[in-house]
């Protein structure tokens, strides 16, 4: 192979991840962010009893919290809110709108914590100080001024229970069920596609079930950077020989080889552990191809042995098996290994393993739901499992990999756009008003909304809701169409500078900061991926005494707007035990919801699966039927253009970028490249290191984003990969899972071409 050039911020990175590695970044974070002498007892509160949730990801906390419980990623996430550096009044005056959209959005966040609300003033293009009595007041006129269907709730799945109960609450009474959230980005296939199969749209496994487990399918993650506490339960499994089979495009650090920073013999000989006992590059896109030809080696497995099948299982518990069989049976191996880019004897080898483990968890993530096809790749893992009964027993199970602390706690207490009618009348028994019924607006139909002018106010809850999105190109102009738009947040974020007519941000407390209210600090719950709740209470003195909280903000907003209404918000939100009563009386599973969150380690929300009862209509599993082999064929076998898949570099989360290096991958100060397959290089005329444009080759608005840098790298063929947000440029509105409505951000069609030029040569 030719020497490859020098490209400036490219270098191999050849350590195993976590390790070393990870300690410095750690430390480095804390450096950049922190005073040093409050960091270590800061860190140690994270993820304890006595602490406060990690505002990362919402992996679950072990029962053992000996050791500390805190992850590289998880350090930069409690650094980066607790950072000594402040966004003032000052700051606003200082610097223009027009300016500080100039920014990059890890500058804008990285100057630190918002201090005091703020309200856009558009003669000096400049915010300024805002009471919070008269901001609150100006929100409820303009809304008061609206139809309801005209506004939109936003939120973030950071946020608690009890703000998020309170929102969907004043939305309610307001008149809507417009509540877009951060899940309709991501998981809003799991929420879609598992109850229409098992009948709830959650995970089924333990933390316990991978202490059982024999075998371990991980589909479209990297833990490594997203979910970094799994890899300790990942590492755990691998010493004791639990098989990992891993499917993903690109080759991923973490799931190669991994270094227990609390394993004191690993980190004094600089040793790792092997995590992936096999590694399939599945093609971008070709998730439902491979699980339909794993499907259909079991089903001929079982006509020659008769004894891989769970048929008990299969005849008690579930329906629509013919039908799913016969559909599996019918499709064609040239097209299975067209569309999936994996051999039939790689996919034999996979059922071989399944076909023999007495307990087999799959685990996955945004690379499974964020496709055209989502719902339906979801639905085909869960067909994969009933299979052999790997539902509700022991060591076995669905897990769903959520990215936000409370994304799935936010779902649970009410934020969704089609509620349920038990829901709403459990809300209309327990406060004597009658809620809406038309389902409400999801996050695209929320921004198109926007775009179209027919949504004229949006209150974000957290998040960079216009960044977030794709489609930037009509997303950032069209937030400017909105009569009204209020930020409620710890950080500047670029989508508070997408000002509407008016504009407000909110600041808010943070994770690790204390919540007192009318005289007593107060603790907030969350709900892990895996459906523990548990309370969460920050220390730290808030970084300005104008702070709020969340739901005291939202009770704020809510008094303002609803002069007349029989819920007294502002009462509610002196004890948040008020509020959890009311959650107590109106979502099914939280009884005596306070007395049990005041135990360490908090409640499992009840999750019928677990024990083979299945909420569906039928009261059975179901199999589903993929008939889509052939469409995928058509599309992702195509030669004339290439798979982009968006990616999180390893010092981010979301949007948050905590610095510029992605350092498992080997890039450091930059985010301008393009992942490619050496193989696709040269099948485009490029080399390592040459500048090009890429554009999406879907009928409509040309899409293009430029002067990016294509780089070698282990990635399927066919498939390319560069950064999120920056390449929502490049994912169309309307390019979504029409069942779920979720994004495709992981398989756009695009061509690659060298910067500047006007044709591309089509790939192989």
């Amino acid at each position: 192979m030719a020497k490859r050039r020098s490209v400036p911020g490219i270098k191999e990175y050849e350590a195993p991840a976590g390790g070393w590695g990870a300690l410095r970044a750690t430390a480095q974070a804390v450096q950049d962010q922190m005073n040093l002498t409050k960091a270590p007892m800061l860190l140690m509160r994270t993820n304890q009893p006595v602490g406060f949730d990690c505002p990362g990801c919402a992996w679950p906390d072990k029962e053992s919290r000996s050791t500390f419980q805190f992850c590289e990623n998880g350090a930069k996430a409690v650094t980066w809110e607790a950072t000594s550096k402040r966004v003032t009044p000052e700051f606003f005056d200082n610097n223009t709108v027009s300016q500080l959209l100039l920014k990059s959005d890890y500058e804008l966040e990285d100057n630190g914590r918002l201090t005091h609300p703020m309200v856009y003033d558009r003669t000096t293009d400049k915010f300024r100080a805002v009471d919070w009595d008269q901001a609150f007041t100006r929100i409820g006129e303009i809304l008061r001024g609206l139809p309801p269907e005209h506004a939109d709730f936003y939120t973030s799945g950071r946020t608690s229970n009890e703000a998020a109960y309170l929102f969907q609450l004043f939305g309610r009474e307001y008149g809507t069920n417009n509540f877009p959230d951060c899940s309709n980005m991501c998981h809003e296939a799991t929420s879609v596609g598992l109850p229409q199969s098992i009948g709830i749209g959650k995970g089924t496994v333990s933390l316990d079930d991978f202490d059982h487990c024999e075998l371990i399918i991980a589909i479209g993650h990297n833990p490594g950077t997203n979910h970094p506490r799994m890899m300790g339960t990942l590492h755990e499994a691998a010493r004791r020989g639990v098989q990992i089979i891993v499917f993903n495009p690109l080759r991923e650090r973490a799931l190669e080889r991994f270094a227990d920073p609390q394993n004191w013999l690993e980190m004094a000989t600089y040793g790792s552990t092997k995590i992936a006992s096999t590694y399939f590059q599945v093609a971008s896109g070709g998730d439902a191809a491979a699980l339909l030809g794993i499907i259909k080696i079991l089903l001929e497995m079982e006509d020659s042995q008769s004894n891989v099948l769970d048929h008990e299982f299969i005849k008690n518990h579930t329906e629509g098996f013919d039908a799913f069989a016969a559909g599996a049976k019918a499709a064609s191996w040239e097209d299975i290994e067209k569309a999936s880019g994996l051999t039939q004897t790689d996919l034999a080898e996979v059922a071989v393993a399944y076909a023999k483990s007495n307990a087999t968890i799959i685990t996955y993530g945004m690379g499974v739901v964020q496709h055209t096809k989502g719902t339906a790749n979801v639905r085909l893992i869960a067909d994969l499992l009933l299979l052999r009964g790997n539902i509700g027993k022991r060591g076995a199970g669905i897990c769903p990999l959520r990215g936000h602390s409370n994304v799935q706690g936010d779902r649970t207490v009410g934020i969704t756009e089609k509620p349920s009618e038990e829901f709403l009348q459990a809300m209309e028994k327990v406060f004597s008003f009658q809620l809406p019924r038309k389902h409400g607006r999801d996050a695209v139909r929320t921004m198109q909304a926007i775009i179209d002018g027919s949504s004229k106010a949006l209150i974000c809850m957290g998040g960079n809701f216009a960044v977030a999105l794709p489609d930037s190109g009509q997303s950032y102009s069209a937030m400017a169409k909105l009569d009204l738009s209020v930020h409620i947040a710890t950080k500047l974020n670029r989508s508070h500078l997408l000002v509407a007519k008016e504009t407000y941000i909110l600041p808010c407390l943070g994770r690790t900061e204390l919540d007192m209210q009318a005289g007593e600090p107060q603790s907030i719950t969350v709900e892990d991926s895996m459906a523990m709740v548990h309370a969460s209470a920050g220390k730290l003195t808030p970084a300005s005494d104008q702070l709020r909280s969340e739901p005291a903000i939202v009770a704020g907003m809510a008094h303002a707007t609803l002069p007349s209404s029989k819920v007294r918000w502002l009462t509610l939100v002196e004890d948040y035990d008020k509020i959890r009563d009311l959650i107590e009386l109106t979502v099914p599973g939280f009884v005596n919801y306070n007395a049990r969150i005041r135990v360490p380690g908090g409640f499992r929300l009840p999750l019928p699966p677990t024990e083979r009862i299945w909420p569906t209509a039928t009261g059975k599993a179901v199999f589903s039927v993929y008939g889509g082999v052939r469409d995928d064929v058509n599309t992702l076998g195509a030669t004339d253009y290439l798979r982009l898949i968006t990616l999180r570099s390893h010092d981010q989360y979301n949007t948050t970028i905590y610095a510029m290096d992605d350092r498992y991958r080997g890039v450091f100060g930059r985010r301008d490249v393009l992942f490619m397959n050496e193989n696709d290089l040269a099948a485009n005329g490029l080399e390592h290191g040459d500048l090009v444009d890429i554009e999406t080759m879907l009928p409509g608005r040309q899409l293009r984003l430029e002067k990016i840098t294509a780089i070698a790298y282990p990635i399927a063929r066919g498939s390319v990969g560069t950064y999120y947000p920056e390449a929502n440029v490049l994912v169309p509105l309307d390019y979504f899972d029409k069942e779920s409505g979720t994004p495709s951000y992981k398989s756009i069609p695009i061509r690659v071409i060298p910067h500047g030029g006007a044709n591309a040569t089509a790939c192989a």
